[in-house]
């Protein structure tokens, strides 16, 4: 099966080794590590084939600070590291530049992309969970970053990383599919639908949920595809097929602005720079619409 971008499973992620302190210090001295500000992350190479800006963990720009174990990569061992979040990026790296993983996931090496998935959601993690959700102490970074305990002892809570499970589904009726767009997309963006799963709903019933709530189509013959780490900030996207048993729409202006059914031919022929386009290259829902387009 051909694996989603960001799924890459290169890296070994060593669970067995992120509370082994021996390793972990001689893994630092030899390994490399991810800056990240902001969420962004640190990119080399000409704009038409980035590499990821795996640096020496004794870079004179790298903070004091904690670093998260990602895992091993043949013989070295790989990190992350949150360079802060000031206004303007740490000057220490230049010329590198950051730059967001949606814009260049796509073109980075399968590996290194996902490397760069995982950093991401892990520093955004540790960055919304300072605090327990429980009691609302400090928690303390452990387990080489994938873990945080409640500094409260009576509470003594243990957070762990945890992914938003989320649907994403072509619908198609006949040789056309659904795609729509929301206002806050880039200008002439369309998708396909998703929304995340709620409490106590299986991924079926939820596919069938949101294509309706989103788009007023009932849907039938749930069908799974494939599924993608989306770490924007936590969402794991598990992505469907669907076959539309209505075809009016009612789009709320709220989660959906406009959108329709579009032919194979109309999307084949999109003209670069025209009104419309298709989801970014790195997604799953450009995935699920270039199999179908690929089908016929």
């Amino acid at each position: 099966m051909r694996r989603n971008l960001l799924s890459d499973p290169t890296l070994d992620r060593a669970s067995h080794l992120r509370q082994d302190h021996d390793f972990l210090s001689q893994a630092w001295g030899t390994g490399r590590v991810l800056p990240l500000w902001r969420g962004q992350i640190l990119i080399r190479g000409d704009e038409g084939a980035p590499r990821l800006g795996l640096i020496s963990t004794d870079h004179p720009a790298l903070p004091r600070k904690q670093p998260i174990f990602l895992g091993v990569a043949g013989d070295e061992a790989i990190f992350a590291l949150d360079v802060g979040d000031d206004d303007d990026a740490p000057a220490g790296f230049a010329p590198d530049p950051f730059v967001e993983l949606r814009a260049v996931g796509h073109l980075l090496p399968a590996d290194e992309a996902s490397y760069a998935a995982m950093a991401r959601g892990l520093v955004l993690w540790h960055a919304r969970h300072l605090f327990c959700g429980v009691c609302g102490h400090p928690t303390l970074f452990q387990e080489a970053g994938h873990r945080r305990v409640c500094t409260y002892e009576p509470c003594g809570t243990e957070h762990f990383p945890r992914s938003d499970p989320a649907v994403i589904v072509l619908v198609k009726n006949g040789d056309k599919i659904l795609l729509a767009r929301q206002t806050r997309w880039p200008e002439g963006m369309y998708s396909v639908l998703a929304g995340f799963v709620e409490p106590g709903e299986s991924l079926e019933d939820a596919v069938a949920r949101e294509v309706f709530e989103e788009s007023g189509v009932r849907v039938t013959d749930v069908q799974y595809h494939s599924s993608q780490p989306w770490p924007f900030p936590s969402s794991l996207m598990l992505g469907f097929t669907a076959t539309a048993i209505t075809t009016e729409l009612n789009f709320d202006g709220v989660e959906l602005e406009q959108g329709g059914w579009f032919d194979r031919e109309t999307l084949k022929n999109l003209p670069p720079g025209g009104p419309m386009r298709l989801p970014n290259p790195l997604s799953i829902a450009r995935r699920l619409v270039d199999d179908w387009l690929a089908e016929g």
